[in-house]
């Protein structure tokens, strides 16, 4: 889990650039989840905002065009989203994977939770490729 966290992390660091995502402007989805720490394992309270196909939390939900989110998750990177209570055996929990990494959040309440599973699933298969861009490049130049 370190790399995805590093990774989302690296990300969020100085350039200020995040892709072009006015992440502070009405966002696909906002709100309180609970998260792990990276390092320490607590769990921690933070803002959570998706847009674009980013998932940016916040140490604040007074989000504007100067915050600097603590970190940010490329949805496109991840595969799947669904409830994680039986292996946190902890109540309104869920796991956002890739395909070498899971992390886990735990939201407020069980239409919260659904609400996020929906919300992040939406903007995976949104955001996925199916095929790259040089499987594109190869099946064209078969004639």
């Amino acid at each position: 889990m370190a790399s995805l966290w590093r990774a989302a992390m690296g990300s969020a660091q100085p350039s200020e650039n995040y892709d072009g995502v006015e992440f502070w402007v009405n966002p696909e989805r906002c709100g309180w989840l609970m998260k792990q720490g990276e390092y320490i394992k607590t769990w921690r309270r933070r803002w959570f905002a998706l847009k674009q196909g980013k998932l940016f939390w916040f140490k604040e939900s007074d989000v504007n065009r100067g915050s600097k989110p603590r970190g940010v998750i490329p949805v496109a990177d991840c595969l799947t989203v669904k409830g994680a209570e039986d292996v946190l055996n902890r109540q309104f929990a869920f796991e956002l994977s890739t395909r070498s990494e899971t992390m886990y959040f735990i939201a407020d309440s069980e239409k919260e939770k659904e609400d996020w599973i929906n919300s992040i699933g939406r903007s995976i298969v949104q955001h996925s490729r199916s095929v790259t861009d040089n499987e594109i490049l190869d099946y064209d130049s078969r004639k």
